[in-house]
């Protein structure tokens, strides 16, 4: 793009707008559909160069940036000169290994053009999953950001097996967003925005703009990725919910305009500080949309969600003033392109309660009474009692992570409880065969049902970790959705 051009220009106001702020850290996440072509495998080049060039852009800032980076096995199936990926997991794998080299060195290549030194960081379920191993990685990744280097992080897939997988990147770019505090991350893939439905099938199918509960979401998510990806549109719903559970607002946009990442950065940080502030919002000019309009209601009321986003759309393309302070007059959105933001939990998730609940696999559940969850959300007490264990399922170690299952009691039932939804899961002091033998007894018991007891808990409170309720509810499922 020719320096002297006006999307240019608004390009470098809103940079100038992103100066002089708070440096924010943000997470960007590419799909192997963004990095390599889904039938010849070959790099996309372009695409690549401009994320690039954003995330240099971005640095130069004051801003700490991520990239995670999906496309191992894309790329190593170009350079094997192979028509598909493999179905023997072994084979897979070599993929991966060959393309994993040529990846990290074609992302080292771009970035070295101008002078920014990358780092790359592969990781499995398993390399989290301990405690320590989870902070080193955090450390490391902190460490890399302070000294300005781009970490570019990736599943290993050269080593990972379903049962350490993450499954997808979309949900590896989260946990790396919740395990730095990031500000920001963003799902880069081949639409706009999240859709009611598919907007290639579907020509009234409506953008979603802004998502505050997900959980209450009705769009249409049951597509799968590429054939070359794991993910899809399903993913990213659940990689926005771990994000924003700690605190992160996770956006979903074009891959192919990486800038756009200024322009929304720049309007989400303007609706903080007005949100802050309580100042009003009004249009810049009059294609532009208020604050009221990006947040439509299902139910068709209010303005119309498509002009809306055409609106939107067409100012982000226009030049305008730069944003400045008049005393007395309202403030200036920043333009903004097409996007769907999903805003950030206000309380977020203690980093070790996020680590609990997402970087670890459950080996087994605890099914407990409706007066132990209460006593565990609602007051002090210090962990989880034997007396409120209804019944144990799976087999685990003590110091492992189990899933935490709500039941009611009933008498008439065969196994004397109705079964309700996972509530969280907990870090056990005793062994699944132990707290067979001890549920449903007061603490004082443990000794005698066992001939020893290390704690009167079966988990500690600060070793038990809740979903939030309204956040972690399945969203329904309708139909495909582009990816």
């Amino acid at each position: 793009m020719h320096p002297s051009t006006p999307t240019s220009k608004l390009h470098d106001r809103t940079s100038r707008d992103l100066k002089g702020k708070r440096p924010l850290t943000i997470v960007i996440k590419l799909g192997t559909s963004s990095i390599c072509d889904e039938k010849t495998h070959e790099p996309l080049l372009s695409n690549l160069s401009l994320i690039a060039e954003t995330c240099i852009r971005l640095r130069r800032d004051g801003h700490r940036v991520i990239l995670v980076s999906s496309g191992a096995i894309g790329i190593g199936l170009r350079r094997l000169d192979l028509d598909k990926r493999p179905k023997h997991l072994a084979a897979v794998q070599a993929i991966a290994a060959v393309g994993q080299c040529r990846l990290i060195a074609l992302w080292d290549e771009l970035f070295s053009h101008l002078r920014q030194p990358v780092a790359q960081i592969l990781l499995t379920r398993n390399d989290i999953a301990d405690r320590t191993q989870y902070l080193n990685a955090a450390n490391t990744l902190n460490e890399l950001l302070h000294m300005g280097i781009v970490p570019i992080v990736n599943e290993n897939d050269t080593l990972a097996v379903t049962e350490i997988k993450f499954g997808d990147n979309d949900t590896l770019s989260a946990i790396t967003a919740g395990m730095v505090n990031a500000d920001y991350l963003f799902l880069m893939t081949d639409v706009d925005c999240l859709y009611t439905n598919n907007p290639r099938t579907h020509p009234d199918a409506k953008p979603v703009e802004v998502v505050e509960d997900i959980s209450s979401l009705e769009v249409d998510v049951s597509s799968a990725g590429s054939s070359l990806g794991t993910g899809g549109m399903s993913t990213k719903l659940t990689a926005a919910r771990l994000a924003t559970s700690a605190g992160v607002t996770t956006i979903i946009t074009r891959s192919s305009t990486p800038s756009n990442i200024f322009h929304i950065v720049a309007y989400c940080q303007t609706l903080k500080r007005e949100s802050m502030t309580s100042t009003p919002v009004m249009s810049r000019n009059s294609s532009y949309t208020t604050l009221t309009s990006l947040h439509h209601s299902s139910s068709g009321g209010g303005p119309d969600p498509v002009a809306a986003s055409a609106a939107l759309y067409s100012a982000a393309q226009m030049p305008t003033p730069p944003l400045r302070s008049v005393p007395g007059t309202p403030t200036l959105h920043p333009p903004c392109p097409l996007h769907t933001r999903f805003v950030a939990k206000p309380r977020a998730l203690r980093d070790r309660y996020f680590w609990i609940l997402h970087g670890l696999k459950p080996h087994g559940t605890l099914v407990i009474d409706e007066g132990a969850y209460r006593a565990l959300t609602r007051t002090d007490k210090a962990g989880l009692l034997p007396v409120g264990v209804l019944d144990v399922l799976g087999s685990f170690a003590q110091q492992e992570c189990v899933s935490v299952v709500v039941a009611k009691r009933n008498a008439e039932s065969e196994l004397g409880y109705d079964a309700g939804p996972e509530v969280g899961r907990a870090l056990v002091n005793y062994t699944s065969v132990e707290i067979a033998r001890i549920k449903g007894q007061r603490s004082s018991h443990i000794h005698e049902l066992l001939g020893y007891a290390d704690s009167e808990y079966i988990a500690y409170r600060d070793n038990t970790a809740f979903f939030d309720r309204n956040l972690d509810t399945p969203t329904p499922t309708m139909t495909p959705t582009p990816q």
